[in-house]
């Protein structure tokens, strides 16, 4: 197989009726660890809206539990990828984000912010640092995915094309980015986070590489002194020669999930590791309203 061969591939497909496939072999085959990367800077963001930040501080999950919750997340947004809408997995992973969110008073503006960052960051992402880009074909493939996630997760107005994607993701970056103490919080806790995967020598220069790829925006409405452009040529300069190198490398011949990144650390094994069932917290209110979550249980499995 030639590198460009599974590209060839995709284009093949249709990017409605195929956009799961073609998402899945975007995540786990092309791009895993940009993917994996773009998606936690897409959660990052919404620190920085005040009303998202502020309730993910009063939660704890982020400050307290850190790694649970970044676990959490990666894997069951990750069930989806893997086994897809209609699976038992993806059914469940979908109704327990849908119980989460359902007993807080979220917007729907939020949520709708939420799902543009997953569409528009990774695509920026790779722009900057993936070892090609994505096509229109696969674009259109991916905004297709989220729009199916968005609907089962009961969000409305959803954005047409990727184009609506991500002029929804300005506006509303710059009509709400700001200062609030707890999204602070939330921020330094996951910078924190990531430091903590590697040797701590090493801490402080994580840290400051994570900041590094902030842009203004984020580190206005956060507080933090800006990296000085060495540091932020450095940072870039090393993703996008990391990008060359895998540009030559032959293409990956077995998929690659969250449940195997190194950086998901609180279920050892799989799939004796953890049941998607069990995955996430269990709030009091809401989460088990059935008008909070849209997709019906339909086997006697996914009742457990």
């Amino acid at each position: 197989m030639g590198r460009y061969d599974r590209l060839k591939y995709i284009l093949q497909l249709d990017p409605e009726r195929d956009a799961h496939t073609i998402y899945r072999l975007i995540a786990s085959y092309e791009f895993p660890w940009d993917i994996a990367r773009a998606l936690e800077l897409a959660l990052y963001r919404t620190y920085a809206v005040p009303s998202i930040g502020k309730l993910l501080a009063e939660t704890a999950e982020l400050t307290d539990r850190t790694q649970k919750r970044y676990d959490d997340t990666a894997l069951l947004l990750d069930a989806v990828v893997e086994h897809g809408f209609d699976s038992v997995d993806g059914r469940t992973a979908i109704r327990r984000m849908n119980q989460m969110h359902g007993a807080y008073d979220i917007t729907n503006d939020d949520m709708r912010y939420v799902l543009c960052t997953f569409v528009v960051v990774p695509k920026r992402w790779l722009d900057s640092f993936g070892w090609r880009r994505l096509t229109q074909h696969e674009l259109r493939a991916v905004t297709h995915y989220y729009r199916t996630l968005g609907r089962h997760m009961g969000i409305k107005d959803l954005p047409g094309s990727y184009e609506e994607f991500e002029r929804c993701l300005d506006a509303y970056e710059e009509a709400h980015f700001g200062w609030d103490e707890g999204g602070r919080s939330v921020s330094d806790a996951t910078l924190d986070l990531v430091a903590s995967w590697y040797p701590r020598p090493l801490a402080p220069l994580v840290r400051g590489a994570s900041l590094a790829l902030l842009d203004e925006s984020l580190l206005r409405a956060f507080r933090y002194t800006p990296p000085g452009p060495l540091a932020r040529e450095l940072t870039r300069s090393a993703l996008r020669l990391r990008a060359r190198g895998v540009r030559l490398l032959p293409p990956r011949r077995r998929p690659h999930y969250a449940r195997q990144n190194r950086e998901v650390r609180s279920y050892p094994g799989y799939p004796a590791g953890y049941r998607v069932a069990d995955l996430g917290t269990f709030p009091e209110r809401g989460g088990t309203d059935p008008g909070t979550c849209p997709v019906p249980r339909t086997s006697r499995q996914e009742r457990r």
